[in-house]
């Protein structure tokens, strides 16, 4: 007897067939005339002005139409999930779904990564002159490294790192100085973890929005999150791999929010703090992934208890870096010295402040486009939702015991109050990216640095309406992308 799936089948949720498809459609064309402006615009500034020092603007690339041993991978790859993604995604047991998930987000990536050929496209991006492996041979002495890091970070120091390097706390450069240690060296297995780590983040969202929103709308985003365009900067930089650990900080924080109180609970919430400081010595800008994280804590049940409890794993990462001698906040300002002095003094606000919009439009797609749009109704329609009630005899009620009863997250948010909840996720991702661009730390190269604020909008996808044709755009953009551009991430 062939089992039947039909009881595992996801009903769309009622609300979101109140938005006329022409509407999305219109979001849809407004981030193309975005793109296009940002295109035209910036290629008469570099012509005239030559400030923006990149190739293809908005994006740091040359125009180089080219196809390669991936390209047959990622044209199947593509096909495969707009046919059948959205039928599985409904259908599929749970970890089955995450573990196919991971699976095609890998596929999609590195065949992506492989249309440029292993050398070009993985084996050597890792190993150029901005890049971390440039400097593996100077930390033999790890803890003098870490004393004596700050010293280099000024383009007029002595023996200055290099951009990524003096661009980021050590924690990055160490991963791969980790690896090289334990047999792992060379560009090849630093962009095979990079690709292999940052396509986990994919998972990580979806557990998030799981726990958050659901197991009806986690599913709807399953596909749109596995075939992102941003992949086509995922393999190979090493802002993947920042991605997967500030999306794994978030989801094991709601992990923590939504479960039964306990000493397990506890051990989670240490857990999220111990990735969330991890996440702050990888990258200077990921210090911004706490908006998304307070609009996970605002979603979650048990908050106020996990909160001393993530505080207190926060505080791990910091102290030992703090201990082993490299000082966080005066390496953060002179790097802010170095920006200046380099490409960041020249590049122009006035552009870069809407054009790294434009390169965010084309690391989500016109389907993230369409279903930003979705968001801001699921919003007005039900804000009301996020609030708390009190009931007509009085305050509310107290918060449940250790051994009260837990709703399954498969079954507990269904309809507008879901699609709420996932909007303000969304917001919340929106407005970390947004403070970032309006920083003006953040001129050019968004493609490859937002990600780790990339992956939290791509769950609007899942507002969508014909998922399938929306995939096909996703699926189209990212191959016109990888096989017309030639990328330097």
């Amino acid at each position: 007897m062939i089992p039947s799936f039909r009881s595992r089948a996801v009903p769309c949720p009622r609300s979101r067939g109140t938005r006329s498809p022409l509407l999305d459609l219109a979001a849809a064309s407004a981030a193309v005339l975005l793109v296009l402006a940002a295109a035209l615009i910036g290629r008469h500034i570099e012509k005239t002005d030559h400030t923006l020092h990149v190739g293809w603007p908005p994006l740091w690339s040359n125009w180089n139409p080219h196809v390669g041993p991936g390209t047959p991978a990622a044209v199947a790859v593509a096909l495969a999930v707009v046919a059948y993604g959205p039928v599985l995604a409904a259908r599929l047991p749970w970890r089955a779904l995450l573990g196919a998930a991971w699976a095609t987000a890998m596929a999609w990536t590195w065949s992506l990564a492989l249309v440029d050929g292993w050398h070009r496209g993985v084996a050597v991006r890792l190993t150029t002159r901005y890049e971390y492996l440039q400097v593996i041979d100077r930390f033999h002495d790890i803890p003098a490294t870490l004393r004596d890091f700050t010293h280099h970070i000024l383009l007029g120091s002595p023996d200055p790192w290099p951009a990524h390097v003096a661009g980021h706390p050590p924690a990055a450069p160490l991963t791969f100085v980790l690896l090289d240690r334990i047999g792992l060296g060379g560009g090849g297995w630093a962009g095979a973890w990079c690709i292999t780590v940052g396509s986990t983040a994919c998972v990580a969202v979806l557990v998030t929005v799981r726990r958050l929103a659901g197991e009806e709308l986690a599913r709807r985003a399953a596909p749109f999150l596995a075939l992102a365009p941003a992949a086509v900067w995922m393999g190979t930089s090493a802002d993947a791999y920042f991605a997967a650990v500030a999306a794994w900080s978030l989801a094991v924080l709601a992990l923590a929010v939504t479960a039964p109180t306990g000493t397990r609970t506890r051990c989670i919430a240490f857990g999220s703090g111990l990735l969330f400081g991890l996440t702050c010595y990888l990258s200077y800008g990921l210090t911004l992934i706490v908006v998304i994280g307070a609009g996970v804590l605002f979603l979650g049940r048990n908050r106020v208890r996990a909160l001393p409890f993530l505080a207190a794993g926060a505080a791990v990462v910091p102290a030992v870096f703090t201990l082993a001698g490299f000082n966080w906040w005066e390496a953060y300002h002179l790097l802010v010295e170095r920006y200046y002095d380099g490409a960041g003094g020249i590049r122009p606000y006035s552009y870069w402040v809407w054009a790294n919009l434009a390169c965010t439009v084309l690391i989500t797609g016109l389907a993230t486009a369409a279903g930003l749009g979705r968001v801001g109704g699921a919003l007005g329609r039900g804000r009301h939702d996020l609030l708390p009630r009190r009931t007509p005899q009085g305050p509310a009620a107290p918060s449940p015991g250790p051994t009260a009863h837990h709703p399954n997250p498969a079954t507990e948010s269904r309809g507008p109050a879901a699609e709420t909840r996932l909007a303000l996720l969304v917001l919340c991702g929106l407005l970390a990216l947004l403070v970032a661009d309006l920083s003006g730390m953040s001129k050019a190269e968004t493609e490859r640095i937002w990600l780790p604020f990339a992956m939290w909008l791509l769950p609007a996808c899942a507002l969508l309406t014909r998922p399938r044709a929306w995939l096909g755009a996703q699926a189209v953009l990212a191959l016109l992308l990888n096989h017309l551009l030639l990328t330097g991430w």
